[in-house]
């Protein structure tokens, strides 16, 4: 095969109204539904199944057993015409499972670009995923999460409905998410989850500057390590820490928290 060229293995089953772009490269065995459309150069590799109104980008790779666009498991699913959307250069490891969404949270799974989900980590009902998010074996996200850019779900962490988890967040193995994650931070645990201080590691290997991290930390050192509630340490923040992108991303991150934030320490 050359790069426009798009392969097709004689026992896959492809729908007649399925779009394929050139590049597309479909294993043994694999189903694609009626309503799916495949971006240029994704390797669908064997015994794949796709289904419902699946919009997929361009260089993604799914790794055989994985499902995509699959009925919610939401019992409010009237078989409405839900999306999944998925972006560019993903990569999904085996037995690894999105679901569409539901009327009443928007009608669309959302996915971003350059991610990578390892073998048994689900993406459920009307969820949105950023780019560059790592999603360890057996990470789980419960309807309406919301995982923003470069964050990292530890193996068999599972997160409860509408919680989020902010950009740069590292959540340990095992953990049972039911708040919000703030971001730049690393919390592993369950009953309780405990903060374990930044991401500094990650932080670092992402090009973040010694000054940049060591503001971050200070930020948290108001929220986690002082006397003051979580408004008044916002408000500290305000006073002296010089407005930045990252003292932004906290901020907004708190003031739109709707399940609260995880704030239990080590």
């Amino acid at each position: 095969m050359d790069g426009s060229e798009t392969y097709i293995h004689p026992t896959a089953e492809i729908h007649t109204e399925a779009f394929l772009d050139e590049g597309v490269f479909i294993g043994p065995y694999s189903v694609i539904g009626k309503h799916v459309s495949i971006g240029k150069g994704t390797k669908i590799d064997a015994h794949v199944y796709m289904t419902g109104h699946t919009l997929i980008g361009q260089h993604c790779h799914f790794f055989p057993y994985t499902s995509v666009g699959t009925e919610p498991q939401d019992l409010t699913y009237k078989q409405e015409p839900t999306r999944v959307i998925i972006g560019d250069r993903n990569v999904f490891r085996g037995f690894m499972t999105i679901d569409k969404g539901t009327v009443k949270g928007g009608g669309e799974t959302k996915i971003g670009d350059d991610n990578y989900f390892m073998a048994y980590s689900h993406i459920a009902h009307d969820c949105v995923v950023g780019n560059h998010v790592v999603f360890i074996n057996g990470a789980t996200l419960g309807g309406h999460c919301f995982i923003d850019d470069y964050a990292q779900l530890g193996a068999f962490s599972g997160l409860h409905q509408f919680c989020r988890t902010g950009k740069y967040a590292f959540i340990g193995g095992y953990s049972v998410i039911t708040q919000d994650v703030l971001p730049f931070s690393r919390v592993a645990g369950s009953r309780p989850v405990l903060f374990y201080g930044i991401n500094a590691v990650g932080l670092r290997r992402e090009g973040f500057s010694r000054e940049r991290i060591q503001a971050i930390k200070k930020m948290y050192h108001f929220l986690f390590h002082s006397d003051l509630n979580t408004s008044q340490a916002v408000e500290k923040i305000k006073d002296e820490i010089s407005p930045s992108d990252d003292r932004k991303e906290i901020i907004d991150f708190i003031s739109s928290s709707k399940r609260g934030i995880l704030k239990k320490q080590q």
